[in-house]
């Protein structure tokens, strides 16, 4: 394996209350907690970037497989919904991913779903990690 591009970025200040910025500028965030653990909710956080870093993974995934299919994705979308969870032992990660395909019958957009899933990245990274729930709506 080789690798094809590395993303850089530098997180400063108080962490959940700093900033993040990439080494080549494009990306340059305030962070903040959200209000619900305690913030000012005043910007981004860390599962916010998660979950947009992996919807547009998975959906560029879902497309690929439609593709190789035939299939038609042209109105699709992906929402990922990245928990923050508390348990006894600190703070863990959970997720929802949910796919709408319109236009195909439920049978193939579960296949589709299923497959992308299995090669996203960030799928394959988070995999027996945490949990994960993963559906097609049609």
């Amino acid at each position: 394996m080789s690798v094809v591009y590395t993303a850089d970025v530098t997180s400063s200040g108080d962490g959940r209350k700093g900033t993040a910025r990439s080494a080549d500028g494009v990306l340059d965030l305030a962070l903040a907690s959200p209000k619900e653990v305690g913030g000012s909710g005043a910007g981004t956080n860390p599962e916010q970037l998660f979950a947009a870093g992996w919807g547009a993974c998975f959906h560029s995934a879902l497309r690929l497989v439609a593709r190789n299919a035939g299939a038609d994705l042209t109105d699709s979308t992906v929402t990922v919904s990245v928990d923050l969870v508390k348990g006894d032992d600190g703070y863990h990660l959970g997720a929802r991913i949910v796919a709408v395909l319109p236009g195909l019958g439920q049978e193939q957009a579960d296949d589709l779903v299923g497959q992308a899933h299995q090669r996203c990245p960030y799928s394959k990274a988070t995999r027996g990690n945490i949990d994960v729930e993963v559906t097609a709506k049609v």
